[in-house]
């Protein structure tokens, strides 16, 4: 009895006494594990027992295009109202699918989902319900971080000087430039190794893209830091949206979750076998992932890029399958419009239509306009039609026979599309060129037809202007494969807008229609380069093995000012030819965004056996700068954004040009004064260095004479001669102009 009253003191008087912690942890579940196919869905109608079954036939209904839901994996609890003593739903309900990728496909589908106009479904993932729920009572007060301001990114718009920059890929190093006009480039910043291919500005100049293996970074801000980057391994190509809010990129190797199912990336099980990506720039969210196109027998279809287009606001983005149809989804959801794609046999291509000003002010502006064309199939016309989106409401069609291709041009401001039509006659033995021009702003859109004999290689509309150019050709050698020697003879013609003129009672008299100004016969010109801001123009021969024109005009020339009243009668007297330069090798053509400069380059990619460099000329032609550069690869202009004044500031300033002109004719005079001074004290410091030498040549001269026994060297009288340096300015040519925006 003793000895067991000795053993019973050592026992544990209950269960709860007995430390089970060392087993619990070694066999102890995660609460996550076997719950990952469950989710919740919020913020349900409330309905009592008569509905029940009408609601979960509903909720299989939306969550079908999800997966598969187990039997009975459907279970809404169920309360008594305290009320009407009725049993009523409690708002959200228990859903149970077969696999965890089929729920969280659910969640990324239905998460915000509309189901009436009161009801926009919550849905989580169960195990996170339980994470987030263990929530402290007592209120902890968050600790504050310290601030650290953020460098601005649009800080070079600041400059005092008002320059641009751009950015110069040449070798491994990577160069962020100032334009100095008449003196060299002033250095930014410089890295090597900066880029593994190219570089890409965004399109209002806010970043600059580099690219990596493993994906792509974006840089800005005065140090030049990395500001995001974007995992995708072997990206190729990118596309931002015309606002820089969303990114696209595409690789030709499809995403792979690897072993540990994509740990550690932003891709998840919808992503697994994608190759294109569509980014939030400012979060670095990857929003959507697509395959690329198939045709109809499901073989990749041929990449041509961007393989999305944007809608001018970032609102919409569309691809197109070719031969089927034209996909619109909108943004920030990423879902289809009206939740189907656009159904359009036999569809080639489609555009979207740029917005002006006054619309992208317009708040109230909802519907934005894109064109497609279809081909002639069996009896049917082909067909030029403009479409209305969201509301896909057809605005215009055009019918077209014997079309052997198309291709859509708007001008910078959406008022006109014009279509280059491809023609054949009956027997389809000789082609010609018809330009349908819609004049989108008029009522009922009226379409214009200009007929070109020829074929029309080349075709640009001036920037925020109703001119246009073209460059035909008859030679029968086009199209056919270049053989060495070879130059394709061209013409360029130039259109302007002939406006009605007015009559009696201030009414127009006729419509406005486009006319001839000028065409130039037996050119070479293959390339048509705009400035930024209208009236001048390149007109080009690139990518040549034997010429390498470049020819700047000028479409509002007025000269002499006994001529401005005749050149305004007659447009053609105002084209001027202001230079012709030659470029050898070149292969690209860069505008800066003011309109004042533009750059000439070759690239080593391009042609790897020439000069290559790159040439700064101004917009008429006059050559200011020129480097030549081995393995030169890159040159791009850093673009600007739109301008935040207002059409009255803009009048203003342009009233009082020649003000602000002298102004800035007086830091020119200051710029070049300081390279005089610098340029005189590098003169003095080498007359001193000259002066210092014969002093030293003379003593050791006269010393040898001495010790050979030989009279001294009569010397000059230096003492009292006097050195005077002129520095003469001759002023060649002076010309004032106003340049309007």
């Amino acid at each position: 009895m003793p000895a067991f009253e000795h053993f019973s003191n050592h026992l544990p008087a209950t269960e709860d006494d007995i430390d089970f912690t060392d087993i619990e942890e070694k066999y102890q579940v995660p609460f996550e594990e076997g719950f990952d196919t469950i989710i919740v869905v919020d913020n349900v109608p409330i309905v009592d027992e008569s509905k029940k079954d009408k609601l979960l036939k509903f909720i299989k209904k939306i969550f079908k295009n999800a997966g598969d839901i187990k039997e009975s994996g459907i279970n809404m609890p169920m309360e008594v109202n305290p009320e009407t003593g009725d049993m009523t739903s409690k708002g959200y309900l228990f859903l149970e699918f077969e696999t965890a990728d089929q729920a969280i496909m659910a969640i990324k589908q239905y998460d915000g989902y509309p189901m009436d106009k009161t009801h926009y479904l919550a849905v989580n993932r169960f195990t996170d319900i339980e994470k987030y729920s263990q929530i402290e009572e007592e209120y902890k007060e968050p600790e504050e971080e310290n601030f650290v301001e953020k460098e601005h990114l649009r800080s070079w718009l600041t400059d005092p000087q008002a320059r641009d920059q751009f950015v110069l890929y040449r070798g491994d190093d990577v160069v962020i430039f100032w334009n100095k006009k008449l003196e060299p480039p002033e250095e930014v910043h410089k890295r090597n190794n900066w880029t593994e291919t190219y570089v890409q500005w965004s399109p209002l100049g806010t970043y600059l893209a580099t690219f990596h293996r493993q994906g792509i970074a974006l840089w800005g801000g005065p140090s030049w830091n990395k500001i995001i980057r974007f995992v995708h391994p072997g990206v190729k190509l990118i596309d931002f949206s015309p606002n820089e809010k969303y990114l696209v990129t595409w690789s030709n190797e499809p995403i792979t979750l690897g072993p540990n199912g994509g740990a550690g990336t932003p891709f998840g099980p919808d992503d697994e076998g994608n190759q294109i990506i569509i980014w939030d720039v400012h979060a670095g969210a990857l929003l959507r992932s697509f395959p690329t196109s198939t045709n109809a027998d499901g073989a990749p279809n041929k990449i041509t890029w961007p393989m999305f287009k944007w809608s001018p606001s970032d609102k919409y983005f569309a691809r197109i399958t070719p031969g089927q149809q034209i996909s619109v989804y909108e943004t920030p959801g990423m879902g289809l419009v009206g939740k189907k794609s656009i159904k359009i046999e036999g569809v080639k291509d489609f555009e979207w239509a740029p917005i002006s000003d006054k619309q992208n002010q317009d708040k109230k502006q909802k519907e934005e306009l894109l064109s497609y064309w279809t081909p002639e199939i069996g009896n049917q016309p082909a067909r030029v039609t403009l479409l209305n989106i969201p509301s896909k409401e057809i605005v215009r069609t055009r019918n077209l026979v014997n079309v052997s291709d198309c291709k859509m041009h708007w001008q910078s401001n959406g008022d006109f599309l014009c279509v280059k039509v491809g023609r054949h006659t009956k027997t389809k033995k000789s082609t010609f060129t018809n330009l349908e021009i819609f004049r989108v702003r008029e009522k009922d859109i009226p379409v214009e037809v200009i007929e070109v004999k020829d074929m029309v290689i080349a075709f640009s509309w001036e920037p925020k202007g109703e001119r246009f150019i073209i460059i035909t050709t008859n030679d029968p050698n086009y199209g056919q494969p270049a053989q060495a020697g070879f130059t394709l003879r061209t013409n360029v013609s130039f259109y302007y807008l002939e406006k009605p003129k007015p009559g009696k009672g201030g009414d127009t008299v006729g419509t406005a229609n486009f006319k001839l100004i000028k065409t130039l016969e037996k050119k070479t010109s293959d390339a048509i380069y705009w400035s930024p801001q209208g009236r001048h123009v390149i007109v080009a021969t690139l990518r040549s093995s034997t010429v390498f024109d470049l020819e700047f005009w000028d479409l509002d020339f007025e000269g002499v000012s006994e001529q401005k009243e005749f050149t305004k009668a007659d447009p053609a007297a105002s084209l001027q030819l202001m230079s012709t330069q030659e470029h050898y090798g070149i292969t690209d053509i860069e505008w800066d965004p003011t309109g004042r400069y533009v750059i000439s380059s070759s690239s080593v990619w391009r042609n790897p056996m020439m000069e290559n460099g790159y040439t700064l000329w101004d917009f008429k032609g006059l050559q200011l700068q020129k480097h030549l550069m081995d393995k030169f690869k890159q040159l791009l202009w850093r673009p600007r954004p739109k301008s935040l004044l207002t059409s009255e500031q803009k009048k203003k300033i342009r009233k009082n040009l020649r003000e602000y002109s002298k102004q800035f004719d007086e830091e020119d005079s200051i710029a070049l004064t300081s390279v005089s001074k610098e340029l005189l004290a590098h003169r003095r410091r080498l007359i001193d260095e000259w002066n210092a030498w014969r002093k030293r040549v003379e003593k050791e001269l006269a010393e040898e004479r001495e010790r050979a026994g030989l009279p001294p060297i009569q010397k000059r009288d230096t003492e009292n001669m006097e050195i005077i340096e002129e520095w003469i300015e001759e002023v060649v040519e002076e010309t004032e102009e106003i340049i309007e925006d």
